[in-house]
């Protein structure tokens, strides 16, 4: 993520980078400074193999955090007039059907930052779609009924909208 650069987040979004951060700078902290505590008391730090496991830890910990602050730095939450009913755009989600197929996958739109922070959040991104993706800028602007083709680098493959609305 380049510096000074404006993060667009779903409300949901900020609220889990928000809780994230919180959660890594007490809980998880905590847990890793303990961690340390116990390591040190099996004696010699140069061959303590508890101890640069935990050293190891409480330094992705602090790089996550860097991340996440930097993002919260430059976030936003997209707002409720930016969000355009019934067309696929972020902060709304999208049910759509590969054509031929029976089964409805359901995406909920949001900006590839956010999809950055949950992935330094490691959380579930199964149910998102980034705006940035090949599917995701195919399908950016239509609307339910719309039949869409998403080229792909491995083939292209067509898609009906079946309903939109606003993700929660």
């Amino acid at each position: 993520m380049a510096e000074e650069k404006e993060v667009v987040l779903t409300e949901v979004g900020m609220n889990a980078l928000k809780s994230g951060l919180e959660y890594l700078k007490t809980t998880k902290r905590s847990e890793i400074t303990e961690k340390i505590k116990v390591a040190r008391g099996f004696g010699d730090l140069s061959e303590n193999a508890e101890y640069d496991e935990a050293k190891n830890e409480q330094a992705e910990v602090e790089n996550k955090i860097n991340q996440l602050m930097n993002i919260l730095k430059y976030a936003r939450t997209i707002s409720d007039s930016e969000i355009k009913d019934g067309v696929v755009c972020i902060g709304n989600t999208v049910e759509i059907i590969e054509v031929g197929e029976t089964e409805v996958e359901k995406y909920t739109f949001v900006s590839a930052d956010e999809i950055e922070m949950y992935a330094i959040l490691n959380s579930d991104m199964d149910n998102f779609l980034s705006a940035n993706s090949p599917v995701g800028k195919a399908l950016l602007g239509h609307k339910a009924g719309d039949t869409v083709s998403v080229t792909t680098p491995v083939c292209t493959i067509d898609f009906n909208i079946k309903s939109i609305y606003k993700y929660e």
